[in-house]
């Protein structure tokens, strides 16, 4: 394979378009000996969650994508938010654009969020040489947008290795902004609607090929498709609007750029008041339909996943957040797998908008008490044991 074959590997896979399909391994491709993986997440962001900072983890978190889709501008290449970081993998013909995107996040982070970044870029050869692969498929959204699903062992791997130092991408300095076009979170917080809002994460004790391990998640991934809508956490109609959001400030600080503060603040602020007026009249401003927008918003919404293990975020009922408890307990004194699941009032999204006269928007939810970092705590912790 060339190249140019190598650079069009992701958009050649054929999308699945069933979420209970993802542990079909015929859906997978490995990825090209070539490529490499980014990984990068918040240090202690569990201490930041802890001080009520989960909006500005989540944030950072899905910058990492932001920057790389628009470093890499015209790539179609795989990548997984994580809550308090992301991954993702690309060819070797745009490792050093990535390379730069991910120093220069890790600089802004700090110095406008005060959060560190850790990175690190794990060549694929790498990840084989550790008897582990990176295999990736392509899960259909919407007909808009697909997200990709990542098993074999490899990003799990690349994680561990990050977290210990190995393969480290140094920050750049504040000064080297990234482009982090896009990149917004003003919507209300989304309460749930059938009782609590959980985050869950469950993975594999002895590997994905397990058949315990597969069964268990199989049936988990049953009990939330037979719910409404399939649990998913977002209102049919979209999350609600308001003139001047929560956290309105946080957001002109890290979505400025090189603009100046209070010239920006007061585009968000206009942005804001016209987003409402829409949202609630129902007009249309040249090409752009608020209420289509959401509706689409719902269908690219990014929920549930496969990342070498299962991630969801869901609005279930008690009755039902303990029943997948329980039967993920039995498969864990099975020694199948490990699991963090995570109670919450609420969701948080966190958006990547290329345009707004477009369908191809992405949308990040979390629980927003730290969803996905309390769940992966839990998870560490029974590993530990």
């Amino acid at each position: 394979m060339g190249p140019e074959a190598d650079d069009e590997f992701y958009t050649r896979l054929t999308p699945f378009g069933r979420f209970s399909d993802v542990l079909q391994m015929a859906h997978y491709r490995p990825l090209p000996a070539g490529w490499v993986v980014g990984t990068a997440d918040v240090v202690n962001s569990t201490g930041a969650i802890a001080e009520g900072r989960y909006k500005a983890v989540n944030m950072v978190g899905a910058s990492v994508i932001s920057a790389a889709l628009n470093a890499l501008e015209g790539l179609s290449f795989p990548f997984v938010f994580g809550g308090d970081g992301a991954a993702l993998a690309v060819p070797r013909s745009a490792a050093r654009k990535l390379t730069d995107a991910l120093a220069a996040v890790q600089g802004w982070a700090e110095a406008e969020t005060g959060l560190t970044l850790r990175a690190a870029i794990v060549p694929v050869a790498d990840i084989r040489r550790a008897g582990v692969d990176v295999a990736v498929a392509r899960f259909e959204a919407s007909p808009h947008v697909s997200y990709a699903m990542f098993a074999g062992g490899g990003m799990a791997w690349a994680e561990k290795q990050m977290k210990a130092g190995a393969f480290a991408v140094p920050p750049a300095s504040p000064d080297a902004m990234p482009n982090l076009s896009g990149l917004a979170c003003r919507w209300q917080p989304i309460p749930a609607r059938k009782g609590v809002i959980v985050s869950l994460l469950v993975t594999p004790a002895r590997g994905a090929a397990d058949p315990m391990f597969a069964c268990a998640v199989g049936e988990i991934i049953q009990l939330i498709s037979e719910e409404d809508r399939g649990s998913h956490p977002v209102p049919s109609g979209g999350p609600a609007s308001r003139w001047l959001p929560a956290g309105l400030e946080f957001d002109a600080r890290v979505t400025r750029g090189s603009e100046d503060l209070a010239r920006h603040r007061r585009k968000l602020k206009m942005q804001s008041l016209i987003a409402r007026l829409l949202d609630l009249t129902g007009l249309k401003l040249g090409k752009f339909d608020m209420r289509h927008y959401k509706r689409t918003l719902v269908a690219n919404t990014d929920f549930r996943k496969f990342d070498d293990g299962l991630k969801l975020t869901i609005d279930c009922t008690e009755a039902l957040a303990r029943q997948i408890e329980a039967r993920l307990e039995a498969a864990r004194r099975t020694g199948a797998l490990y699991y963090g699941l995570y109670r919450q009032g609420e969701a948080q999204m966190t958006c990547i908008v290329p345009s707004l006269v477009t369908d191809d928007h992405f949308h990040f939810v979390d629980g927003s008490a730290g969803g996905y970092a309390r769940a992966a705590e839990a998870m560490k912790a029974q590993m530990q044991a």
